[in-house]
């Protein structure tokens, strides 16, 4: 078994009419076309089997932006697969601009959806199988939520002792194992995560699925709990602007494995210095994020003094997002400073885990 695919996330499309102006905006809409042109340029010369996109493929649900991108996926040479993200269906409703929950199918009926239901499975290589979940539903009040229904889990319970002697891909918009210290705890972590994640990965242990591939979090990181790998991938609008190709292989009567190398848009046209650009865009707007990151549970920084120290962690979400982060803040209150060190790609023998970008998998 050898073959190879590439996974970008959060490219959220927007074609330049559709593109809105928010000072607090934290990615890069402005560049999403001339960022995804160019990695979907350089993977059109890899010889790929397939690309996954989890979630949050256009602006805001734009029929636009559907449009444009469903167009742009099916001129590619390889199959692609995709999911729906938080943005991509963001109400239950068709408005005069944008798409209905449940009209996302319709649009990427080539990228994995073959009926018109928002979640799918396809066997895509002889013995790989890719398992597309939709994490996007709505309360009675009209409140998006981040979780499976009933009906997905029912679907998987029945699909997934089918199928467990295959290699399967499970793509799904929400984290379902914690990227970052805390975070289905967390107030500003756990809206990232999926509800009832703890329902789904032990449906996934049972199936001796290994592998999940996820978005949302725009950050790069790999994850793991209790035999299965979470693989999340940077939003391509936001710093670092990420991409990956993972090689599989399994020599003969050997075990499985990944080797994950992760790559960089840095300049786009009339965006030549785009690392230093988007890493100062983070920058410039993270002061009421770190406010607030201090004042919350479980730090409880007064706010006097989150102001005081918010500046100091001014490039701190743009070096979590470039993954393998190493963080240390001697001028921090000792609690402080320990609170922060958790986020650092470290092993509980202290030395450094840096697997987030590169990495060599054994399954």
């Amino acid at each position: 078994m050898n073959f190879r695919f590439a996974i970008l996330s959060d490219p959220h499309v927007a074609v330049p009419h559709t593109i809105q102006h928010h000072s607090k905006r934290f990615h890069m809409v402005e560049v999403s076309i001339l960022a995804l042109e160019k990695v979907l340029n350089h993977l059109e010369q890899l010889n790929l089997d397939f690309l996954l996109v989890p979630g949050d493929l256009t602006q805001d649900g734009e029929i636009d932006n559907h449009n444009w991108l469903a167009k742009r996926l099916r001129s590619l040479p390889f199959p692609v697969f995709v999911v729906p993200g938080n943005h991509d269906v963001p109400s239950l409703d068709t408005t005069e601009t944008k798409i209905g929950f449940q009209e996302f199918p319709s649009y990427y009926d080539h990228c994995g959806y073959e009926k018109q239901r928002l979640y799918y499975t396809q066997e895509i290589l002889p013995g790989v199988r890719i398992i597309g979940l939709n994490s996007n539903q709505f309360n009675e009040e009209g409140k998006q939520l981040g979780c499976l229904d009933d009906e997905q889990l029912t679907w998987l319970e029945t699909l997934l002792p089918q199928v467990k002697d295959q290699l399967l891909l499970v793509m799904i918009h929400h984290n379902v194992i914690e990227h970052l210290p805390q975070q289905s705890r967390h107030e500003l972590g756990k809206r990232y995560m999926l509800d009832n994640a703890s329902v789904l990965l032990k449906m996934l242990r049972s199936a001796n699925c290994q592998l999940i591939f996820t978005g949302h979090l725009h950050i790069q990181d790999i994850a793991y709990n209790q035999g299965i790998y979470e693989i999340t991938t940077g939003s391509l609008v936001s710093y670092p602007h990420p991409y990956r190709i993972i090689e599989v292989k399994r020599p003969l009567n050997s075990s499985l494995s990944l080797n994950i190398t992760s790559h960089r848009v840095k300049s786009v046209p009339g965006w030549e210095n785009l690392e230093n650009i988007s890493r100062k865009w983070l920058g410039d707007r993270s002061f009421p994020f770190m406010v607030k990151l201090l004042t919350a549970s479980p730090l409880k920084v007064s706010l006097e003094e989150a102001e005081k120290f918010a500046p100091l962690l001014r490039d701190f979400w743009s070096d979590i997002a470039a993954g393998d982060g190493i963080f240390d803040f001697p001028q921090f209150p000792p609690e402080l400073r320990h609170y922060f060190q958790q986020f650092s790609a470290i092993k509980a023998d202290g030395t450094p885990a840096l697997i987030d970008n590169q990495a060599m998998l054994n399954l």
